[in-house]
Formats: C-alpha cells, sequence, structure tokens
C-alpha cells in the first residue's frame, strides 16, 4: 500500500525561505539576483525551473533572470539545459555543486599557503612574525590534507541518504507520481504572495 505523498510547500512560505536564504548567499559574496535564482532552483523538486517560472516565481524580468543564469554558469553553480521535444530551457542545479565548490576552494588554500610560506621567508622563521606566518602555513596544509578524505566520507554518506530516499519513493509510490504531475510549484501564488509581502526587486539586469 502506498503512503500520502509529502504536501507541497507552502508558496509564500517557501518565497520567505528563498529570501532569506539569499541573503545569507549575498553575504558570502555572491550578487544579489544569483543568490536569489540559485536559492529558488535549489528548492525546485528536481532542481530545475524555466525562466519564465523563475520570473514569476520572483517577481522579476526575463533579462533578469538571464543576466543570473549567466553568472551562475560561469562560477559553475548551474547549467542549462533542454527537455527532449521541447523548445523552452530548464536551468538546472548542477548535482555536485557543493562539492565542486570545496573543491575550488582547495586552489584558493594551496595559494594562500603559498604566499604565506614566501612571507616565512622574508620576515624570518625565527621571528614572532614569522612564526605566526609558519603556524598558519601548517593550518592550510592540514585542512588541504583533510580535503580528500573528508570528502570520500562524504560521498559514502551521501549514497547512503540517496538509497534512503529511492526507497521512501519507491513506497510513496502513486501518490508522489501524482504529486510529480501536477507540475512545478504554483508560481502564481508566490507571486501574489512576494507582491503582498513587497518583495519585489527592481526589473534589471544582474550580470
Amino acid at each position: 500500500m502506498s503512503k500520502d505523498a509529502p504536501p507541497a510547500p507552502d508558496p509564500g512560505q517557501l518565497l520567505a525561505y528563498i529570501e532569506r536564504f539569499a541573503t545569507v548567499l549575498t553575504d558570502s559574496g555572491l550578487p544579489r539576483m544569483p543568490s536569489r535564482v540559485f536559492a529558488a532552483l535549489l528548492t525546485a523538486d528536481d532542481g530545475r525551473l524555466t525562466s519564465q517560472q523563475l520570473a514569476t516565481m520572483l517577481g522579476i524580468s526575463p533579462a533578469a533572470v538571464s543576466g543570473a543564469v549567466r553568472y551562475l554558469s560561469q562560477v559553475g553553480l548551474v547549467t542549462r539545459e533542454r527537455d527532449p521535444g521541447s523548445r523552452r530551457d530548464r536551468y538546472r542545479v548542477l548535482d555536485e555543486v557543493w562539492q565542486d565548490a570545496l573543491l575550488r576552494r582547495d586552489a584558493v588554500l594551496a595559494r594562500w599557503e603559498s604566499s604565506l610560506a614566501e612571507g616565512v621567508a622574508v620576515v624570518g622563521a625565527e621571528t614572532p612574525a614569522g612564526r605566526r606566518l609558519a603556524e598558519s602555513v601548517v593550518m592550510f596544509q592540514f585542512l588541504r590534507a583533510e580535503l580528500p578524505a573528508m570528502l570520500k566520507r562524504w560521498f559514502e554518506q551521501r549514497a547512503e541518504l540517496r538509497a534512503t530516499a529511492a526507497a521512501q519513493d519507491e513506497a510513496l509510490g502513486p501518490a508522489l507520481t501524482a504529486r510529480d504531475d501536477a507540475g512545478a510549484p504554483d508560481v502564481g501564488s508566490q507571486e501574489s504572495a512576494s507582491s503582498a509581502a513587497g518583495r519585489h526587486e527592481p526589473d534589471r539586469h544582474q550580470d
């Protein structure tokens, strides 16, 4: 016997969360409009939305969506794809988005480590400044050495999580299929919720 499918999220609550998460991403250095688009894609069940769905959901222009997804594509967070037999592009969050971000961070850590090591040679290894820099070098060496093992453990844990999710989906059966057949989130309701809350952003192109 199949179980009931989990209910779809409340459009107003979902949009409010998207805006909160976008603020976290913006505070971390991602431009505002790409942050909003990325957060919206991340909360879609299959991680995919069309340009029109994104524009309606977030209350922004298609041009703003285009600029945001172009930026997100350039930094390796989303990709563009097209369903067979359709002319509409969909934008999708990359499956390995967080792992790839960590691997790119490893390259940054390597550059910091190299620059700090150069500083040790400049100020002298036996000076207080040299010891401070040398300790920083060792810290970055430690982080870079631990990263591969940490990612390996994560891939193992992710495999377990996905196996559990697949079993749950199988148990839900037709109920989950019926909810999926309803399509993407009710972007019209989300647009109304956005208008009521006064959260519309000006329509401007965001590169």
